[in-house]
C-alpha cells in the first residue's frame, strides 16, 4: 500500500501543475464476483469523487455498469463504451497484445485487484477429473475463450492433456454470467454440467445438493490476480488527474476491506445484487486464499501461457510493460 504522506504528496504535485483539459466524465464497469469487490467498495461509498477533488478536478459525472464475462468487456472498451473497466486478467492481456499493433487500440493496466482462484464444480457424479467430461456436458463460463474462466480452464487442459491440446474442451464451454451458471448448475434441469465459478458462487455452489469440486486453480497457479483494472492508453494519457485519483480510491477500498470487512461485504450485497447473507460474504473476506492488491500478482504466469499457446504473439519481458508508471516502483510480478 502506498504511504498516505506519498498520496498526498503526489496529490499536491499535480495541483501545482498548469491546468489541462480533462474529462467531467467517466464511466466504469464490475463484474459480479468476490474479486471485483474493490470498484464496488468504491461505488457504494463513493470513493473516487473526493480524490477527484482535491486533484482539482472538480465535480465528476460518475457512471457504472455491471459486466460480466472478457468478450462483453473488451467490446464496451473498444467501442469507447467504458473508460475503465475491472476485468479478468488473461482477457486483458490478450487484448494489449492485439493492440499492440493498432497504437489507436492501445491498452494498459492501471491497477491489480482480487486475488484468489477459481473452482471448476459439476453437477454429475461420475465426474471427477477434467478427463470425465465428455461431449454431453457443457461447461459455463463468464466469456467463451477470453474470459479469465475461459483461459485458466485452458491452463488446466494443457496441463492434463499437453499444451498442443489446451483447447480441448473448448466446444463445450458456453458463456454464462456468473449468477445464471450458478443457477443453471444447482438446478440440475439445464445442459449446464460444469461452473468455473469465482467465489461467492464456487463455494455456494458445493453447499447445494448434487455439485462437487473438480479442482481448484490455486493448486495449479497459487491464488494469485484473477481481476485487474483497464483503460484505453488514450484516456490513461489525456486524464493522468483522473488516473491518479482513481488508484488513490483504490488504495482507499483495499485498505477499507482489509480494516472492515462486515462493512465490505455489505458493500458487496448492495452493489453486486446478489442474494447471499453478508455473514457469508464476510467469511470468504476471511479465507487466506482471498486478498486485495493494487500491485498485481503472477500476471506473468498467464502471458507466458497465452504465448506457449499462441494466442499472443509473444509475452511481455516485465508485468511493468503492460502497466501505468505509476505502479512501476511496486512489487508486482
Amino acid at each position: 500500500m502506498i504511504p498516505r504522506r506519498t498520496l498526498l504528496a503526489a496529490s499536491a504535485a499535480l495541483a501545482a501543475t498548469p491546468a489541462v483539459a480533462q474529462t467531467s466524465r467517466v464511466r466504469l464497469s464490475h463484474g459480479y464476483g468476490i474479486h471485483y469487490l474493490p470498484l464496488m467498495v468504491i461505488r457504494d461509498r463513493n470513493l473516487l469523487q473526493p480524490h477527484a477533488e482535491r486533484m482539482g478536478l472538480g465535480k465528476l459525472d460518475i457512471a457504472w455498469r455491471t459486466l460480466d464475462g472478457g468478450n462483453m468487456i473488451i467490446d464496451a472498451i473498444v467501442s469507447g463504451a467504458v473508460d475503465i473497466a475491472g476485468s479478468g486478467a488473461p482477457g486483458f492481456i490478450i487484448l494489449w497484445s492485439k493492440a499492440r499493433q493498432n497504437p489507436a487500440q492501445a491498452v494498459v493496466g492501471v491497477s491489480g485487484l482480487g486475488n484468489g482462484a477459481l473452482w471448476l464444480n459439476t453437477n454429475k457424479p461420475h465426474i471427477r477429473s477434467l478427463r470425465d467430461f465428455g461431449p454431453g456436458d457443457k461447461i459455463a463460463v463468464p466469456g467463451i475463450k477470453s474470459s479469465f474462466a475461459a483461459v485458466v480452464l485452458q491452463m488446466a487442459v494443457a496441463r492434463e492433456f499437453g499444451i498442443e491440446n489446451y483447447a480441448k474442451l473448448d466446444p463445450l464451454t458456453v458463456s454464462l454470467a456468473h449468477p445464471e451458471a450458478f443457477a443453471a448448475l444447482t438446478s440440475g434441469k439445464t445442459e449446464i454440467t460444469g461452473h468455473m465459478a469465482s467465489p461467492p458462487f464456487s463455494n455456494q455452489e458445493i453447499t447445494m445438493p448434487g455439485v462437487h469440486r473438480v479442482l481448484s486453480t490455486a493448486d495449479m497457479l497459487g491464488p494469485i490476480t484473477i481481476d485487474l483494472v483497464y483503460t484505453p492508453q488514450r484516456f490513461a494519457d489525456a486524464n493522468p488527474r483522473l488516473i491518479e485519483a482513481f488508484l488513490a480510491a483504490m488504495e482507499e477500498a483495499v485498505a477499507f476491506i482489509a480494516a472492515d470487512r462486515a462493512g465490505a461485504a455489505e458493500s458487496y450485497v448492495r452493489v453486486s445484487g446478489v442474494k447471499m447473507p453478508v455473514t457469508t460474504i464476510e467469511a470468504l473476506l476471511a479465507d487466506p486464499e482471498t486478498s486485495f492488491t493494487v500491485a498485481p500478482e503472477g500476471v506473468m504466469a498467464y502471458a507466458q501461457f497465452l504465448a506457449q499457446a499462441g494466442q499472443i504473439r509473444s509475452a511481455p519481458a516485465t508485468w511493468r510493460d503492460m502497466f501505468i508508471p505509476q505502479l512501476h516502483g511496486r512489487a508486482g510480478s
